[in-house]
């Protein structure tokens, strides 16, 4: 099976790919046109800054293949984010996968960036499949994704939001399933063996 992760100038792509390779796969790290279109498994990472990561994927022209690939997509973190129709975040058009809209926390008395544990509720998706209601997952983000009908996952952090969403082929987590230890690595082998 031939596995890519999308690359970009987005940070924690080594992350996943040690996640990966702890689960027996040896991805392929390419921003090469056919070598994504070709895979069998696409993972779209990132963490860092929504407008500069948009730049480059169209200056690549990686936003126009993200968005017409057939195979299983997986977004993470800022990947999440970017599928999504628009960000706050230095008020940027993303790749509109998703139509929801990636908005900052409000200022409610916790920290913001979200960083640490977090449980994952409502579950809907056989990417969750042997993963408990209410599992912990690591996040590490100031934005997030409104709660939505495309959610398969939910989390509370200042207010609920969308932890994980799913349309079609396109799946994306807001936490980093790499750093989440067995049930993050649960996640990934779903994804790998197909849901």
């Amino acid at each position: 099976m031939k596995v890519v992760i999308i690359k970009y100038n987005a940070g924690n792509i080594r992350s996943v790919l040690f996640a990966l390779e702890r689960i027996g796969i040896n991805a392929i790290v390419t921003d090469d046109y056919e070598e994504i279109r070709s895979a069998d498994r696409v993972i779209f990472p990132g963490v860092g800054e929504a407008s500069s990561a948009m730049k480059y994927l169209k200056n690549k022209g990686l936003d126009k293949l993200i968005c017409s690939l057939t195979q299983p997509v997986l977004g993470i973190c800022l990947g999440m984010q970017l599928m999504c129709a628009h960000s706050d975040e230095n008020d940027t058009q993303c790749l509109g996968i998703f139509d929801q809209k990636v908005k900052l926390f409000p200022k409610a008395g916790l920290k913001i960036p979200q960083i640490g544990w977090n449980n994952i509720t409502d579950l809907k998706s056989p990417l969750f499949e042997g993963i408990s209601e209410n599992a912990y997952m690591y996040f590490v983000h100031s934005y997030y994704v409104e709660s939505c009908e495309n959610a398969i996952a939910k989390t509370n952090y200042i207010i609920e939001f969308s932890s994980a969403v799913q349309k079609n082929n396109f799946s994306a987590v807001q936490f980093h399933p790499e750093k989440s230890g067995e049930v993050g690595q649960k996640i990934l082998e779903n994804f790998i063996k197909g849901f």
